[in-house]
């Protein structure tokens, strides 16, 4: 963590287009952050010292010579749950993970843009919880407060660019995985379309539900890496035409119709929205109607899509498993899910695919009358560190689905969601608000981010940055302009 202000992404690659830093000199403060708080935050499983560093001289030499690509010489991370060659890809598994041979797709496209990736940063076990946590690596902890989580899978990408370790990182999102820990450490985090960010090589993961998406400070950097990193394989199952989000910040949205969603959708569990997060989302719906956007509260019809997403989720868990070196050392909740994969991976599964279709059309519809839906990422801020551990199964469902009951259903649909900051609570945990769209509207939904951003000022604020203001009417300032605005009951 630092008492100064992280540069960013686009700052850091102007700076080294510009010959002002060298692409050395970047790899090495970022190799010094991540030693100095590996003992506390624990953001990285592997770290590349040797390797990127020799990238980062032949990135120098290649700015020397005139050479121009739109991340050459700046530091990256990417989650554990992506290929790198000559690295083991452990998922948050114990075990001897052999090296592979070759960069999964997002990596190599990440390369080709002239990043050099520092190292992988940690997951829990098969991406499964929304912490951070496991006996492969220890704990991984939140830079705003180090008693609570980052939150998960993604909790190492989001705790090593919210302590300005890196100005942006790779994670990915199969119920939340990259905007619940971007909301719980006060990060912008994107959720693309299914398949902008390749998984290969995998055709697609975890039947379609999970994605790879962007952790960074400020919607541009979210933007550029999400660009960089964007593009299909030809083995790809899920191909999107494509698209430049980085053209998209700084434009008018326009005056749009926005739904401000509430309720959480039906879960078998109880789930409920902490009035202290729900006053932080109301707030930023009260600034987008301030901002000229016609703002009413509204639900997608959710219906019953867990049934769609458990028979997803859970074969993919087993197929996961039967990969691992050793499956005895897995954790236990991790062997029965794959227990209940390998019982829902044949009639249900299929009828769970089918059902995406019709759950396009049913929630889909709510975009006949809305352009976005701004919904909590969260019903609550990270939990303590440890606060699930020993759980059973059950007892993990419950205790997560109560904390994150909002994210998972663009999951199912494969549509894009970017978690926007939305202030603090308890005195330091951030907390985040979603900004969803239908099919392909990233380009919409990072417009409308921005605009917010520059209203809000988000990325003015960072660990060890000044603390939060005092509450006025029970709500945190949070930005130039924050204020309390009821909503309903």
């Amino acid at each position: 963590m630092t008492s100064a202000r992280p540069a960013g992404l686009a700052e850091r690659a102007r700076a080294l287009a510009e010959g002002s830093v060298s692409s050395r000199a970047l790899v090495e403060e970022a190799l010094a952050r991540i030693a100095a708080t590996q003992g506390t935050l624990n953001a990285f499983r592997l770290v590349r010292a040797e390797a990127a560093l020799a990238e980062a001289d032949a990135a120098d030499e290649e700015l020397a010579a005139g050479g121009h690509r739109p991340l050459l010489g700046v530091p990256v991370a990417v989650k554990d749950d992506m290929d790198v060659a000559g690295e083991p890809t452990a998922f948050g598994c114990r075990g001897a993970f052999p090296p592979v041979t070759e960069d999964g797709e997002a990596v190599r496209r990440l390369r080709a843009a002239g990043a050099v990736i520092v190292g992988k940063t940690n997951t829990c076990e098969l991406g499964q919880w929304p912490f951070t946590e496991g006996p492969a690596f220890g704990d991984t902890r939140n830079p705003w407060h180090t008693g609570h989580t980052p939150g998960g899978s993604s909790g190492g990408s989001a705790a090593a660019v919210a302590a300005g370790l890196v100005p942006a990182a790779l994670g990915s999102d199969g119920a939340g995985s990259v905007r619940i820990p971007a909301a719980w450490t006060h990060l912008i985090g994107i959720k693309p379309q299914r398949g902008r960010i390749s998984t290969w090589p995998r055709p697609e993961s975890f039947h379609g539900i999970t994605v790879n998406g962007t952790l960074a400070r400020t919607v541009e950097d979210a933007a550029l890496l999400l660009d960089a990193a964007s593009g299909s394989h030809a083995g790809d199952l899920h191909r999107p035409p494509a698209l430049r989000t980085t053209e998209a910040v700084g434009r008018d949205p326009g005056r749009l119709r926005i739904a401000l969603s509430l309720k959480p959708p039906f879960t078998a569990v109880p789930a409920r929205l902490r009035p202290d997060v729900r006053a932080r989302v109301v707030a930023l719906a009260e600034r987008l109607a301030a901002l000229g956007h016609e703002v009413e509260e509204a639900d997608p019809a959710y219906g019953r899509i867990g049934l769609a997403f458990v028979p997803r989720a859970t074969a993919g868990i087993a197929e996961r498993v039967r990969d691992v070196p050793d499956p005895a050392l897995l954790d236990r909740r991790t062997r029965e899910a794959a227990r209940l994969g390998r019982l829902l991976g044949g009639a249900p599964l299929r009828a769970a695919r089918r059902a995406e279709a019709r759950l396009h059309r049913r929630i889909g519809a709510l975009f006949e009358t809305y352009d976005v839906v701004l919904a909590p990422t969260t019903a609550a801020p990270a939990p303590r560190i440890g606060a699930l551990h020993g759980l059973s199964g059950f007892g993990t469902d419950r205790a997560m689905i109560a904390a994150c009951p909002y994210a998972w259903p663009w999951n199912v649909l494969g549509w894009p969601g970017v978690n926007v900051p939305a202030g603090f609570v308890d005195g330091s945990l951030p907390v985040g608000a979603q900004l969803l769209g239908p099919a392909h509207s990233e380009p919409l939904l990072v417009s409308l981010a921005a605009q917010l951003e520059a209203d809000q000022r988000w990325s003015e604020r960072w660990p060890g940055s000044a603390t939060v203001r005092e509450p006025v009417d029970g709500v945190p300032e949070f930005g130039p302009h924050a204020g309390p605005w009821s909503v309903g009951p």
